[in-house]
């Protein structure tokens, strides 16, 4: 297996030769969009309060223990994870800087947008349209190949490494990353435990139509 290419076809590839890969145009818009998808989806499922994703349950029982804000923390567990990176040789990019810059603004557009809903037919509604557009967001700025946010970086480095599916290694960060923020007192709900087990399976399924494949020539074998 060839450890610089997963199996959905996600080259690792550095900054710069991310830009030179062609097609640079079209990857640019799908990066911009996915990530605005993003906002939307973390806007419903806020507001569907019916709870947070694992990652919010994690950061929130962390909070409960160190004498720092809530985005203090979110700051500071991204670049926790993005040193997991370095074992992993994942590679950062332009989508790595868009994710840590435009994120929070496109999510607080999207919370201006939305408004919680009373009746719990629409919460569950915002629930699931959420997990949906996550994974769809998810695929098209991935698949982008301009480079992941913090997160998702890991879960792309496992997969490439490992040979594991998206679905897979998704799967298993989430419940790992609930659990713990669950044992650090974290607040969990229904909608915490559906995102973590369905949002792998849903991403996979987007992944398969929404990644770019590069034409990228194979690393060259080692000599003897």
């Amino acid at each position: 297996m060839n450890l610089n290419t997963s199996p959905l076809g996600l080259a690792n590839l550095g900054p710069l030769a991310q830009l030179r890969a062609g097609r640079l145009p079209e990857r640019l818009v799908r990066l911009l969009v996915g990530l605005y998808l993003y906002g939307i989806s973390n806007a419903l499922l806020m507001r569907s309060t019916l709870g947070g994703s694992p990652w919010v349950v994690f950061h929130e029982g962390a909070a409960r223990h160190l004498p720092l804000s809530l985005g203090t923390i979110m700051v500071l567990v991204a670049l926790v994870v993005l040193l997991l990176w370095i074992p992993l040789r994942q590679m950062p990019g332009l989508g790595t800087l868009a994710n840590t810059l435009l994120l929070g603004p496109f999510t607080d557009i999207n919370l201006q947008v939305f408004d919680a809903p009373e009746a719990l037919g629409l919460r569950w509604l915002y629930l699931l349209t959420g997990v949906v557009v996550c994974a769809i967001a998810t695929a098209l700025y991935v698949g982008a190949q301009l480079g992941t946010g913090p997160r998702d970086g890991l879960m792309t480095g496992f997969a490439r490494r490992a040979g594991w599916s998206i679905q897979r290694v998704r799967t298993c960060i989430e419940l790992v990353v609930l659990a713990l923020g669950f044992a650090l007192g974290g607040i969990a709900g229904v909608g915490t435990v559906v995102f973590a087990l369905c949002v792998g399976p849903i991403t996979q399924f987007f992944m398969r139509y929404l990644v770019l494949r590069l034409d990228v020539a194979p690393a060259p074998a080692p000599e003897s």
